[in-house]
């Protein structure tokens, strides 16, 4: 009986929890905001907002739950109940108080929009409802095997962010393909069912296949059979090099603008991969040599009065990558003996140094202080200028395979062998014979060279170049990217510069939230899958040895 009474106890603090969640999200205003974006038919990521906020505590309540089916259902739908009338409340009493001395985002469309329209009374035993289904739903999800469990989770979470980004869809060049399963906004029911099915189907497809393979390599088919995934791989290369040259005209000018800044980040991730994932060393400057590449390729190629050398971008980008890697092997040298939070603090204080400078009166004849380096020249393919974006796609790009080709070189060499043992332990790796002076300065090195590379292309693209553009948030969400995808990981960097920089490029009237989402995303991926999207294979073994108690 006791037990029972504690498992209510925490149903009523779960539904609290949940409620004062998306509570939270409402007075900061986010739900109004994000209700203009429809997703699924009359279902806006506003709606969306408030299911994921009281969903991931209700389920992971219900996850935990004890109790057999029923009694868990109950319990949910207990929980759900309390947390959607704690929420119900704010625009219930909104008809008396004036909560916008408080909380400036209240206005009544967020009270018609928490009521679904209807009248006080009306609208709170509606969410006090809507609610308690949402927890009992979420609780027979639990209910079910983890396979189908999580195919369903991640079925909805695809159909959610295809829903939220529909709208990109009709944009393209074959966007009419798209709009039988669409609305004017956001996907209909027969492309929200679609594209949940589809999901589902890949997710049993991987299953299966998987399986396939294991039930081969137990029967020692794993060397007769060794040609066809070399085959495969092959075919996926060649057909996702295909599709990368064809993007551009898939996706128009407005997406090929967004992939070329997800490219720039790209290019720069790689090069911190190379200095955190591979060597271990945390350096939250990285902004200091994306910067002095742009200014170096603004000074030497700028035809205003701040040019220099009136170079062509061709023969200014070796100069930029010197640069920053000269910035690199310079940075390194007073840091040799620092680690962790005091080589992050140096290396934080080197980049706001040349920001500082960059805004200084002191360089301003040089580099023209706050005003920035203007009219800098586009590069040009013999008599051909690459002014569009779609042009500069193609540049990036082979800036991208370029980067990749040189990081995967190193990861395989003696000198990433020696990054890596550097990584888990200076101390032996010294006693082991390994140079750290050498290796350290590399990794400065080629990590800022690569950012050096990505900042001459920027500079290009926009250009002309100013101060703010060099700010701390870059290193921050270069940083945040490589975790998010993997550190470690060369593909990590690609999925992570997806979901960091493209996806807010592309929700960009939401842009005041972004800081905020990035601190959820972080938080999430640290609790839910540490090791990242798309791990380093040695990485995810040493964190499943870690969870396992090895």
């Amino acid at each position: 009986m006791e037990s029972n009474q504690s498992l209510w106890i925490q149903a009523f603090k779960a539904g609290l929890l949940a409620g004062a969640i998306a509570l939270y999200f409402t007075l900061v205003g986010m739900v109004q905001a994000f209700s203009k974006r429809a997703v699924i038919a009359n279902l806006s990521l506003g709606h969306i907002t408030l299911l994921l906020a009281m969903g991931v505590v209700l389920y992971i309540f219900a996850l935990r739950d004890p109790s057999p089916a029923a009694p868990r259902l109950l319990h949910a739908a207990f929980a759900g109940g309390v947390g959607g009338l704690l929420l119900a409340l704010y625009p219930f009493f909104g008809q008396w108080v004036d909560f916008h001395y408080m909380f400036v985002r209240t206005s009544p469309e967020l009270y018609a929009l928490l009521r679904f329209g209807q009248p006080p009374v009306t609208g709170l035993v509606l969410m006090v409802v809507a609610s308690a289904v949402l927890g009992a739903l979420l609780a027979a999800l639990t209910l079910l095997d983890a396979f189908w469990r999580n195919a369903i989770i991640e079925a909805s979470l695809v159909t959610i962010t295809v829903g939220m980004l529909s709208d990109l869809f009709k944009g393209m060049t074959i966007g009419d393909i798209f709009t039988p399963f669409m609305n004017a906004e956001g996907l209909n029911y027969i492309g929200a069912v679609l594209v949940f099915g589809l999901t589902i189907a890949y997710v049993v497809f991987k299953r299966r296949r998987a399986e396939k393979l294991a039930a081969s390599a137990a029967r020692g088919h794993t060397q007769q059979e060794g040609a066809s995934p070399n085959l495969r791989r092959w075919a996926i290369a060649a057909g996702l090099i295909v599709l990368l040259l064809a993007l551009p005209a898939i996706l128009g000018s407005y997406l090929s603008h967004v992939l070329n800044m997800v490219g720039l980040y790209v290019i720069m991730g790689l090069g911190l991969n190379i200095v955190v994932g591979y060597a271990g060393l945390l350096d939250l400057g990285y902004v200091a040599f994306f910067a002095l590449g742009a200014y170096t390729m603004g000074l030497l190629t700028s035809t205003g009065p701040l040019g220099i050398a009136h170079m062509t971008f061709w023969e200014a980008l070796p100069f930029s990558i010197l640069v920053a890697l000269t910035a690199g092997i310079l940075l390194g040298i007073p840091v040799l003996r620092m680690r962790g939070d005091y080589l992050a603090i140096v290396t934080l204080g080197f980049g706001e140094i040349i920001r500082i400078l960059a805004l200084s009166n002191w360089l301003k004849p040089l580099i023209g202080g706050a005003q920035g380096i203007l009219m800098i020249i586009k590069p040009k393919i013999f008599s051909f200028t690459l002014h569009t974006p779609v042009h500069f796609y193609y540049l990036i790009l082979a800036g991208i395979f370029l980067g990749f080709f040189v990081a995967y070189r190193l990861r395989e060499s003696r000198l990433g062998r020696a990054w890596m043992a550097m990584r888990e332990d200076e101390d032996v790796a010294e006693a082991m014979g390994i140079d750290l002076v050498a290796i350290k300065l590399t990794a400065f090195a080629f990590g800022a060279s690569f950012s050096g590379l990505s900042g001459a292309i920027f500079a290009s693209y926009v250009g002309s170049i100013f101060p703010h553009s060099f700010n701390l948030l870059i290193s921050i969400n270069v940083l945040s990217l490589i975790i998010v995808g993997g550190i470690g990981s060369l593909p990590g960097v690609v999925v992570g510069a997806l979901a960091l920089v493209g996806l807010p490029e592309l929700l960009r009237e939401f842009a005041e939230y972004r800081m905020l989402m990035y601190g959820l995303a972080l938080i999430a991926m640290m609790l839910l899958k540490p090791e990242g999207f798309w791990p380093e294979p040695i990485r995810r073994r040493e964190l499943k040895a870690t969870d396992n108690g090895d």
